[in-house]
């Protein structure tokens, strides 16, 4: 089995906490675009190769590792929405990244606006959600914590008013497989 992405992705970073966690025996290679572009048909990382298997979304990866360590994914339909909510933060929050190096910003464009008002109603709902404070974390609160800490790597927006938010993520860096699979600084 392999995983392709890089180091900095938050749902990089999820895969591979998954797999610190299941203990399932996986090869990482740090690819780019140009790699994914070639390899998957979505055009984007993580990708993961499994024999013939190939997925190419780190929901669908994450799922698969789960139930191949024989453990369940979203037993309940509300951390499996609160996820896809923490999805939509980082999805608006790396358009915003992306269109900024091309020189687009928010106050050009009403779409653009439209992402940055959608990080601060993302951040008010999943603040509200009840998160654990210490192990084990659900796949929510993981991606929830991967898309925080790489808010705060990026320097891409602020959580600081949310302490539910603030205390996920200080207890997620003192949690070994999320630890161990920070961006290099």
């Amino acid at each position: 089995m392999q995983l392709f992405g890089s180091y900095t992705s938050p749902y990089v970073r999820h895969c591979r906490i998954a797999l610190a966690e299941t203990g399932l025996r996986c090869e990482f290679i740090e690819s780019d675009t140009r790699t994914s572009a070639e390899r998957s048909p979505s055009q984007k990382l993580p990708f993961l190769q499994d024999g013939e298997l190939l997925l190419t979304d780190s929901s669908s990866i994450l799922r698969y590792l789960r139930e191949k360590a024989g453990q369940s994914f979203f037993p309940s339909l509300r951390d499996y929405d609160d996820f896809c909510l923490t999805n939509t933060l980082m999805d608006a929050a790396q358009i915003l990244l992306v269109l900024e190096r091309d020189g687009l910003t928010p106050e050009q464009s009403p779409y653009l606006e439209r992402q940055r008002r959608r990080i601060d109603t993302c951040l008010d709902a999943l603040a509200q959600r009840p998160l654990s404070g210490q192990a084990p974390y659900n796949d929510f609160e993981l991606r929830l914590g991967c898309v925080l800490a790489w808010g705060r790597y990026r320097d891409r927006f602020s959580f600081q008013q949310y302490p539910s938010l603030t205390e996920l993520l200080e207890g997620l860096d003192q949690y070994a497989p999320f630890a161990d699979t920070a961006p290099p600084q």
